[in-house]
């Protein structure tokens, strides 16, 4: 190694030229690498969606799910099978385990369900697969809204999706929420088809017998070979409206004689609103991997460029857009990362003075950049988490930098020129700084393993830190070497201090001045006391625990942030119509425009708005949802808190009678839905709704400060069951299908062809229907027959009856499963929200003391199931550090004692961050404070490796065992201390949350990215200030404690047997 410093010193020029080129290279990849708020996680779950027009949940279990589930449930690396049954569909959610391989478990699954589908009824649809990311949730809404009529707001909307997803690449698909498509609607009058007598039969067979494309080949004769065309398909509403039904005589009977025909919309069963005006959005959802910032603008561009000639009524606005958020996040940690190199700045040039401090300050944008080739290699992405990973890293990376350029200015401070100084500041340290990136890098190292979707989001903190600290080790042992030997120079070359320390033999260490004195000599007295000492940094650890133990303030799962983005869910039972949902939903429209703080609304209401799978957040949204509303805030620095307008909006939409009202934040780190989730399942459904009446009842009845409790059993509804009786039917020559066809000219109509208008893009269906007046409930007992016995009343072989409604049927792992689900409330005597952990507690001992039915699982799912994942999971990694961290101690120092000792400064450092939380009054956030302590145990060892090196090799210089302690603690005092409290100031402005914004001059405190890292950072800052201190101390007196027992050992000896000549010898030593 010695001879490649002297190698990069001696080539000065291409080392320089090398490192230019890297950091420009490093800023070209930052500028270009695509930018995103939260990481892209791949999470290998799917959705296979099952339609069967108007099939029932039960039939739809029976017929569609379980011979699926059969099939499905023998796949490889599946974790979790959910089902789905509901009226005229099913749907099942595959969740594998993430480590699993995305596209052979798509194949899988595909070979699977093609498998299952010769089990399925004959006029089900063919089953679709769907694969589902957090990348393909909308990342920009354009709303377009005014008072115009809806067919010019559709069209206008119809040629901006086109627009977009032609001239924009790196849209996936811009979505039309809140239309209704177009329909040929044929208002047939019963009273004209009796007097004309025309059956239904006969109209159906009319239209679809005349709407046929007929490819009638070729012809060859003499003159040649023709093709023949037979246009027979409708192409405008002339051509139903003369089409001839029956001829009668010499009359021909024409669709126009029996009906109306009017081209309009489906029946509404959605209405989109935005700010209060009804709306048609345009969801837009970019491709994976795509940069975010540049799709949103581009997306913004072509809708301003394209919406220039529209009419002055069309208003067109943009709502959610994730772009914004990005900026904001990454703008305020790349202040934070500005306002920590500055912090780090400081520090050094007033230990160091100001030449030193530019070559370490050179190392944290050289690293950084570097760092940034890495990941642009690699194909990352910058997010949240690795813009945190950054700032984590800015206090680490510059301890390399600084133990080199310290022990170089002492020998500068010698004697020696630049260029030896800094070869050999070098080589001297280059094991103890790789022993100690390496031991950084092992704590971190474990966390890559971390399973499931938490791990995912994680993971790139780890990686960020890797490539960081991997790029600042060669920057340290590299690039400063070379710039420290060709324009380093120390400013206290006359130092006596320096000087005293640099001489191994001279001088006395106990004489020096300053804080390097006082210390020398504190140390000089305790080491001869290692007992003490030790028994007085024992009672200190245990009365901090126990402390934590009285005065802590709990566990959580992940940190609660401060919102940007939040969602209404309104819910409400009975058989409402999609305008009844639309005017329940109006009021609480109109309670969220007219909070202070709420920037825009964006709402949908309607029967499609409730239930659904995945890709539309619909595994956690209570099943009677009629209106979904998001909300985007004011921004942060301009309005109050996000909880309290959230929970102003939530006491005044308490008061509207019928309906429930919950308001949920966006939801921010690993997604885990509601904060309490209990899931039942069992083969005995009566057990089921028993158990979950039980639990439900003991959740409304006590006061555990829960809000938004839902259960998934079946809501109260009615749906009518016409039944009939066949043998009857048989008697008067209808049939079940004839029965079928004439109830559905009272509901949606019956669907008898489509064609192609040249003024739509789209088919348009042709539907036959009766007029509004006879499509009601009582209708359907008038209803009459056309048979060959002439006209029959439906009601002499069909009865209608009411029964319970089910609306959905849902299915785990071949279960049946129903779940309670609740969010935990704001205690009134502290003002904070309750501690998750706390209530889930208290319901598990309930539950125990309970006689449940044993038919019945009961099991804690949701955050509870995380964060138990998760604290195992970091447990484990804690272990698996300190084994590699172990190695690489015992390769280093060759001493059993010299590593366990040095891993000691771990469990002081766990210590030091319980002290912190209980100061802060913080929540020991399971995801944050536990990837805190895991980094930590990496950092802290980094003190005890620079110390324990140096004695060692004083001791080889052959100094005595006191005298090498106390002159390794006078050499490395200050670099101890520079490397500690470089890490603990670049952490400061996350820790107290506070962000200097440089270029646009101003200063913030809180804010919504702010609070994700409080507990992170101030797990590091009080777990390293606090075993730093200690370490201090405790490092140095265990060093020499064998060699002080063996002696007093030796010495008692030697008394026993000869106390005489002990005597003698006393003041001679």
């Amino acid at each position: 190694m010695n001879s490649f410093i002297d190698a990069a010193i001696a080539r000065s020029r291409t080392v320089m030229t090398l490192m230019v080129l890297m950091v420009l290279a490093g800023v070209s990849a930052y500028i270009s690498i695509p930018k995103e708020a939260d990481p892209d996680i791949q999470i290998p779950v799917f959705y296979v969606s099952i339609v069967h027009q108007g099939i029932s949940p039960e039939d739809a279990e029976r017929l569609l799910i379980k011979p699926m589930e059969t099939e499905l449930r023998s796949l490889e690396g599946l974790d979790e099978l959910t089902a789905i049954a509901s009226t005229g569909h099913a749907g099942i959610i595959l969740e594998f385990d993430v480590s699993f391989d995305k596209d052979s478990a798509l194949a899988d699954v595909r070979e699977k369900v093609d498998l299952a589908q010769a089990e399925l009824p004959g006029d089900t649809e063919e089953p679709l697969v769907r694969e589902f990311n957090t990348s393909l949730f909308p990342v920009l809404i354009v709303t377009l809204s005014g008072d115009v009529p809806e067919r010019t707001l559709f069209q206008h909307a119809r040629a901006l999706q086109d627009q977009i997803e032609g001239s924009v690449s790196t849209v996936l698909q811009a979505e039309l929420v809140g239309h209704r498509e177009e329909l040929l609607e044929v208002i047939i009058d019963p009273s004209r088809m009796e007097s004309y007598d025309v059956s239904q039969s006969e109209l159906i067979n009319a239209v679809s017998l005349n709407n046929r494309l007929v490819a009638a080949g070729a012809v060859n004769s003499g003159e040649g070979r023709f093709s023949v065309k037979v246009p027979g398909l409708f192409e405008d509403r002339d051509d139903v409206l003369n089409l001839p039904v029956k001829v009668s005589g010499d009359g021909v009977v024409t669709l126009s004689d029996l009906a109306d025909i009017r081209r309009t919309f489906k029946d509404v069963d959605s209405f989109a609103r935005f700010n209060g005006q009804p709306a048609i959005a345009l969801e837009i959802t970019k491709r994976i991997g795509e940069n975010i910032v540049d799709n949103n603008q581009q997306v913004i561009d072509v809708v301003e460029t394209f919406s220039e000639n529209w009419p002055a009524e069309i208003q067109v606005n943009y709502t959610l857009d994730a772009s914004t958020w990005i900026f904001r996040a990454l703008g305020s940690l790349q202040a934070s990362i500005i306002t920590a190199i500055a912090l780090v700045m400081i520090v050094c040039v007033a230990a160091l003075g100001m030449r030193s401090s530019i070559l370490v300050g050179v190392a944290i944008p050289t690293s950084f950049m570097i760092g940034f080739l890495f990941m642009s290699i690699m194909g990352m992405t910058v997010n949240m988490m690795v813009m945190f990973g950054m700032l984590l890293s800015v206090g680490i990376l510059v301890d390399g930098a600084i133990v080199v350029v310290e022990y170089a200015d002492r020998k500068m401070a010698e004697g020696l020129d630049r260029l030896q100084a800094y070869s050999l500041g070098a080589k001297r340290m280059f094991w103890p700084i790789a022993s100690s990136t390496a031991t950084t890098l092992a704590a971190f190292l474990p966390m890559l393993a971390w399973p499931g979707v938490s791990g995912e989001f994680m993971s790139y903190l780890p990686i960020t830190l890797i490539i960081v600290l991997t790029a600042s080790f060669i920057t340290a042992m590299l690039f400063l070497p070379v710039l420290g030997s060709l324009v380093g120079k120390t400013e206290d070359q006359d130092s006596e201090v320096l000087k005293m320390l640099a001489g191994a033999e001279t001088g006395d260490v106990r004489l020096l001045p300053g804080l390097t004195g006082s210390y020398v000599r504190m140390l000089d007295k305790l080491v001869h006391h290692p007992i003490l000492v030790l028994s007085g940094a024992s009672v200190i650890l245990i009365v901090t625990m126990v402390a934590y133990g009285s005065f802590g303030n709990g566990v959580e799962f992940f940190v609660d942030t401060e919102p940007e983005q939040a969602i209404i869910l309104v819910g409400a039972r009975g058989n409402l119509s999609a305008t009844d949902m639309q005017g329940l939903a109006q009021e609480v429209e109109e309670i969220a425009l007219s909070t202070a703080g709420v920037r825009t609304v964006f709402s949908q209401a309607g029967t499609s708005v409730g239930g659904g799978g995945p890709g539309n957040g619909g595994g956690d949204r209570p099943a009677d949802l009629i209106a979904e509303m998001m909300i985007e805030l004011d921004k942060y620095e301009t309005r109050r808190k996000g909880a309290i307008i959230l929970e102003e909006i939530r006491q005044r939409s308490a008061e509207i009678p019928g309906i429930t009202v919950e308001v949920r934040k966006r939801e921010d780190g690993p997604p885990t839905g509601k904060d309490i989730q209990i899931e039942l399942t069992s083969d005995d459904v009566d057990a089921l709704l028993r158990t979950t009446d039980f639990i439900r009842h003991h959740v409304d009845t006590t006061d555990l400060g829960l809000i938004d409790v839902e259960d998934s059993r079946p809501l109260p509804g009615i749906e009518w069951v016409l039944s009939v009786d066949r043998e009857m039917a048989g008697r008067f020559g209808a049939d079940i299908t004839t029965v079928g066809a004439t109830v559905q000219l009272v509901t949606n109509g019956i669907l008898i062809g489509n064609y192609r208008p040249d003024d739509a893009e789209d088919e348009v269906d042709i539907r036959v229907r009766y007029p509004s007046e006879y499509r009601s409930v009582a209708q359907l007992d008038q209803l009459r027959i056309r048979t060959n016995n002439g006209l029959v009343p439906i009601s002499n072989f069909v009865s209608r009856e009411p029964q319970q409604q089910v609306s959905t049927i849902e299915r785990i792992d071949g279960h049946r499963r129903y779940t309670l689900k609740a969010n935990t409330g704001v205690n009134p005597e502290t003002g904070d929200k309750r501690n998750v952990d706390e209530v889930v507690g208290i319901l598990e001992a309930w539950l125990a003391e309970q006689e449940i039915d044993p038919a019945v699982t009961v099991k804690f799912r949701g955050a509870n199931e995380e964060q138990a994942a998760a604290g195992d999971f970091l447990g484990k990694a804690m272990l698996a550090a300190l084994f590699l961290m172990f190695i690489i101690l015992l390769t280093q120092f060759n001493s059993f004692y010299f590593s366990v000792l040095t891993l000691s400064t771990v469990v002081l450092s766990t210590v030091g961050v319980l002290l912190g939380m209980m100061v802060t009054g913080q929540t020991f956030s399971i995801i944050m404070t536990g990837t805190g302590i895991v980094a930590l145990a990496g950092i802290v060892v980094n003190n005890s490796i620079v110390l324990i090196d140096t004695y060692q090799r004083l001791l080889r210089d052959g100094m005595d065992e006191i005298e090498a302690i106390l002159r390794t603690a006078g050499q490395r005092l200050r670099p101890i201390l520079l490397t500690t409290i470089t890490t603990m100031f670049g952490l400061l402005p996350m820790a107290i949350q506070v962000n200097v914004n440089f270029f646009a001059r101003e200063i913030t405190y809180g804010g919504p990215v702010a609070a994700w890292w409080v507990q992170l950072s101030t797990a590091i800052i009080f777990g390293l200030g606090f075993s730093t201190l200690l370490t201090l101390v405790l490092v140095p007196v265990l060093l020499v404690a064998p060699s002080r027992f063996k002696r007093s050992f030796q010495e008692r000896r030697f008394l026993r047997k000869d106390p005489e000549s002990w005597r003698h010898s006393q003041p001679a030593e």
